[in-house]
């Protein structure tokens, strides 16, 4: 698959805020820094994003398309559900640098917020009867099991913690 031009440029830009994330903190981190360590100006900054967080919730759009691409099945049973799972925690723990730079900036709310968006647009599309409260439940449960798991640097076995968290919600 080939990049656009556009595609490039985000990158970069996502790549340098991660850098300087590693080195500075957040708050001290300019737009101008960014732009000057993704070697593009300000103007081309703002023409992708209208702020810092914003670079971080492309990051986790990107990701989450590649995630789907991947993908390539509807879950029809437990062991599917165990599948997408552990492929979301696959996933990230191939990117558990990058959580840990969120978590060590107190962003993880970011976190939180594009998993409820984005639960709640499946629940929508896919389960247009739940209940009103089950996407945030979901959402919740990996949001909480992923930051605890990261805590121990993503040791635990993943397909036991992908078979515990279908388990809990699974009827």
């Amino acid at each position: 698959m080939e990049c656009s031009p556009e595609e490039y440029t985000r990158f970069y830009i996502v790549q340098a805020l991660f850098k300087l994330m590693s080195e500075y903190a957040f708050d001290k981190i300019s737009v101008t820094d960014i732009a000057e360590k993704a070697g593009v100006g300000r103007a081309t900054f703002y023409r992708y994003f209208k702020r810092k967080e914003d670079v971080i919730i492309y990051y986790f759009d990107h990701n989450t398309k590649k995630f789907i691409f991947s993908q390539r099945f509807y879950p029809r049973c437990k062991e599917d559900y165990i599948k997408t799972v552990l492929r979301a925690l696959t996933v990230f723990k191939e990117n558990k640098e990058v959580f840990k730079l969120i978590k060590k900036a107190r962003l993880e709310y970011i976190y939180l917020d594009y998993l409820n968006v984005n639960f709640v647009k499946t629940f929508e599309t896919d389960y247009p009867n739940s209940e009103i409260y089950s996407p945030y439940i979901y959402a919740g449960m990996l949001f909480n099991v992923s930051m605890a798991w990261l805590e121990n640097d993503c040791k635990d076995n993943a397909e036991d913690l992908s078979e515990i968290i279908v388990d809990a919600i699974y009827k």
